[in-house]
């Protein structure tokens, strides 16, 4: 399973972090470019002093512990959140007030 969703990261190329669990760390920010057999290719930066590190390693599949990736994510800068007016938004989709009633049980 974990294989199939590996691949699937790859050939999407989005940003994960993944948990190495021999080395007990997290690779934040880290782009998957290639599968093969049970070698995992990660490629990721570095920041330290003011210096950019561009780093490529190759891991075991074995050793992936977790794999997570950002869903969504909101701006410090503008923290208005863009919402569609009920006209732009299809019926099913839209989120109506909770009525009186359903709050008095």
């Amino acid at each position: 399973m974990l294989h199939r969703k590996i691949y699937q990261l790859c050939t999407d190329g989005r940003e994960v972090s993944i948990f190495l669990r021999d080395q007990q760390r997290w690779i934040d920010n880290a782009c998957i470019v290639a599968l093969e057999g049970d070698l995992v290719t990660i490629r990721y930066e570095t920041e330290e002093d003011d210096e950019i590190s561009s780093w490529e390693e190759m891991v075991r599949l074995e050793s992936i512990g977790a794999v997570s990736q950002k869903l969504a994510s909101v701006s410090r800068i503008n923290p208005d959140i863009l919402v569609a007016d009920d006209e732009e938004c299809p019926e099913a989709e839209q989120i109506r007030p909770r009525s009186q009633d359903a709050n008095s049980d």
